[in-house]
């Protein structure tokens, strides 16, 4: 007789199905497990045995198998130890079969048999959703599985409690979803003096999800700017919010359950490795591309990443997904962001100051923007210069809009657009492209002469000329207007035809 329990083997945010087997033999007494496990799921045994003996449950002495099915699907982490050892209760008889095999499980065993929490509760839950099945998991990861509505999630304190619960002896409640966390205290734009023209490129930049570039000096503001943005995103959806979490679960990143509708901002210091930024390592997790997914990516000191890792962002800028190649599988993860860069105009920083500049100006200036390429380069749709602020500045009142009056213009810009593309597939203006960015994005006749003649005039490529087109059109719906007229492309084209790069 073969026993059967249900569980998922992760890639990506994927969750694959996976038949746990427990067959029981003749011969001599062993304890084997088969179907590619690794290292983790190998020692499941030992701790799936010290678990049951803890519960005074001794294995038969007969040979007991466990194969993990399809059998060339690799199996990685903890997760597969309850329902190795649910597979081995149904084959003793002590829980009814049926009800294992009508359950998705996943959870660590310690050696006392208290159920640990592991990652991937989140993506497992929508796994066992699509299954038609129920989800066990332990009381940890409870409140992140519960999120998903159409699946029964119960979470045990133990591998007891699970037995008891299926024999009808002390019925467990279906967990609960845990709170949402909400991002509190944030730095307000009003405490940034000076640099208006940075704060509105700031507020195009969080309406449309445009690729934004600050150079400025040392201690000019551009840091402080950027701590600023989370501020005056909009929350997340519920959808937004479901898909950034999945993969914060995988990453472990999720805070007791609670899932949070502030959007992501990770800030990767600049001698991070290609697999941090990509994702890669062991068991190819999501890198700082794809937990900035819905959100934000900012990256200071942009030129001193190596240049490696930055050639590698190109890709996943244009298309919003990033493969983790492995030579045994192909892991993707979606990764639409938000990338936010602020480099120094040179290696010394005062490149426009003469009187503090290095003896090398102005190459050192070309030498060190030049580190970043110019395909890179084209694929930002902001490029603002952040000049210093005087002392004088910084001794007058705080000018300009809160973050709360800036992010409710964003958020009503951004709510125009998910009208203007809802079937489309597409979320935001930086996401225009083929026919949509003819049908939403057109400038009207002046509009349209004015981008032929600054096109012509600094050789914009037909990215460029794309890019001021969707950054046109998120200055109109910052505008409240229906149509992209003169004035929005002369302000989209200020910010891309600056001093800073080709274009």
């Amino acid at each position: 007789m073969v026993a059967r329990a249900y569980t998922v083997a992760f890639q990506g945010v994927d969750a694959r199905e996976v038949e746990v087997q427990c067959a029981m033999t003749p011969g001599l007494p062993a304890f084997s497990i088969v179907g590619l496990p690794d290292k983790a799921v190998s020692e499941a045994r030992d701790r799936v045995r010290a678990a049951l003996t803890a519960m005074s449950i001794a294995l038969p002495s007969k040979r007991i198998t466990i194969n993990l099915s399809p059998a060339d699907l690799p199996k990685e982490g903890s997760h597969f130890d309850l329902p190795i050892a649910l597979s081995l209760l149904a084959a003793l008889g002590i829980l009814p079969e049926d009800t294992v095999e009508g359950t998705v499980a996943l959870g660590e065993l310690s050696l006392d048999g208290t159920l640990v929490p592991v990652l991937g509760a989140l993506p497992a839950a929508m796994a066992a959703a699509e299954q038609d099945r129920g989800l066990l998991c332990p009381a940890g990861s409870g409140a992140e599985a519960a999120w998903v509505d159409a699946t029964k999630v119960i979470a045990a304190a133990s591998l007891g409690d699970v037995v008891r619960h299926y024999t009808g002896q002390v019925p467990l409640e279906p967990a609960k979803a845990g709170r949402i966390a909400s991002g509190t205290g944030l730095p307000d734009l009003r405490d940034v003096k000076g640099q208006e023209r940075a704060k509105r490129a700031m507020e195009v930049a969080a309406a449309g999800r445009h690729h934004f570039l600050m150079v400025g000096t040392p201690g000019s503001g551009k840091s402080m700017l950027a701590a600023r943005l989370p501020g005056i995103l909009p929350p997340l959806s519920a959808m937004e919010a479901l898909e950034t979490s999945m993969i914060h679960s995988l990453a472990g990143l999720l805070d007791a359950g609670g899932i949070s509708m502030d959007r992501p901002f990770r800030e990767p210091h600049h001698t991070a490795s290609m697999a941090a930024i990509i994702g890669g390592g062991r068991g190819a997790k999501p890198g700082e591309v794809s937990l900035a997914h819905n959100g934000v990516l900012f990256m200071d000191e942009f030129p001193e990443f190596p240049r490696t890792v930055l050639e590698t962002l190109r890709q996943p800028i244009e298309t919003g997904e990033v493969m983790v190649a492995r030579a045994n599988n192909h892991i993707k993860y979606p990764c639409r962001f938000m990338l936010v860069a602020a480099a120094n105009p040179c290696k010394c920083g005062y490149l426009s100051d003469a009187s503090r500049a290095c003896g090398r100006a102005p190459a050192c200036g070309d030498d060190y923007l030049g580190r970043i390429s110019g395909p890179l380069m084209d694929r930002f749709d902001l490029r603002v210069d952040v000049p210093p602020v005087t002392y004088s500045d910084l001794d007058l009142p705080a000018t300009g809009d809160s973050s709360a009056a800036v992010a409710a213009r964003v958020e009503a810009a951004r709510k125009v657009q998910a009208a203007r593309l809802d079937g489309t597939g597409m979320r935001s203006n930086a996401d225009l492209s083929g026919g949509a960015l003819d049908d939403f994005a057109a400038p009207d006749a002046e509009g349209r002469a004015l981008l032929t003649k600054v096109a012509d005039r600094f050789g914009l490529s037909a990215r460029g000329y794309h890019r001021v087109m969707r950054v046109a059109r998120t200055i109109a719906d910052l505008d409240g207007a229906e149509d992209v007229r003169k004035t929005h492309v002369a302000e989209a084209v200020s910010y891309r035809v600056g001093a800073l790069a080709p274009v």
